[in-house]
């Protein structure tokens, strides 16, 4: 659907041709299903600790999904029975979760505007994440899910392996998550995991890739700073378009003006 956009203004396919790939883009019910902002930021909440086990790869309309309705409201009675507030679970560790798991997955440049905004409404500096919270940990977790955009599957297909809590438990059991803290089921992570007695995710499965073959060796979120972005700014580099770019920018002031641009055909190929 997004590139659809792109070919119509360049005149490569009809208005009905990129009506019809609008009208069949989305299926079903629920998100996109690749690593866009919305799986993006619900696998990074999951991570969090502020959303029920599997609430994020869970499709929209399975029995899974209904379930998980009843079951947050059980979740809510006894976060008030036992006095857990977001702010007792959304610690700085907490947030770090959050963070590798969007750089494990290949998600969204979005989450690093959202999480950081997330981190500042704790009103306390030592949970607010930055910028370089983001460099420093990309810089050691590869990126190893084959998910779309970049990749081949979507999220309803990280669920029949596992779903997120298997893709948490990969990461404490491979030292790259605290599976300590603390979550809204009012037990931690790894207790989740303890007790859903969860295997792991499904042995020969081909979408998380093993540590020992990534598809890159470090993090696709890279932190840059510059005359263009002097206050920070971020890139996605999945390493599959190449880890590297010379040339010639072209700069707008917000995207509302770069759209104008494409429509007015400012960009040229090369």
């Amino acid at each position: 659907a997004f590139q659809s956009y792109g070919q119509y203004v360049y005149d490569k396919i009809s208005e009905e041709e990129r009506k019809e790939i609008l009208q069949h883009s989305c299926p079903g019910p629920g998100a996109c299903g690749g690593m866009y902002t919305a799986n993006t930021m619900a696998t990074a909440i999951e991570a969090l600790g502020m959303s029920l086990p599997y609430s994020s790869s869970s499709p929209a309309d399975s029995q899974e999904k209904r379930d998980e309705c009843f079951r947050a409201g059980a979740a809510m009675k006894n976060l008030l029975e036992k006095d857990i507030k977001p702010r007792d679970i959304m610690t700085k560790s907490a947030f770090e979760n959050a963070i590798r798991m969007v750089m494990m997955t290949g998600g969204s440049t979005n989450a690093v505007l959202h999480l950081i905004a997330m981190s500042r409404s704790c009103q306390d500096p030592e949970v607010a994440i930055t910028l370089d919270d983001f460099q420093r940990i990309s810089d050691v977790t590869p990126f190893l899910a084959d998910l779309k955009p970049s990749g081949k599957y979507v999220m309803e297909d990280v669920q029949n392996i596992g779903g997120t809590p298997g893709m948490i438990k990969f990461l404490i059991d491979n030292g790259m998550f605290d599976g300590d803290q603390m979550t809204v089921t009012g037990k931690t992570h790894s207790e989740n995991l303890a007790e859903m007695n969860h295997p792991g995710l499904t042995p020969g499965q081909e979408i998380i890739r093993p540590l020992s073959d990534p598809i890159k060796k470090t993090g696709h979120l890279q932190i840059m700073f510059g005359n263009l972005c002097p206050g920070g700014g971020v890139a996605k580099i999945t390493g599959k378009e190449g880890e590297t770019f010379t040339g010639t920018a072209r700069v707008y002031d917000n995207e509302q003006l770069m759209l104008r641009g494409i429509e007015n055909k400012e960009i040229k190929c090369g």
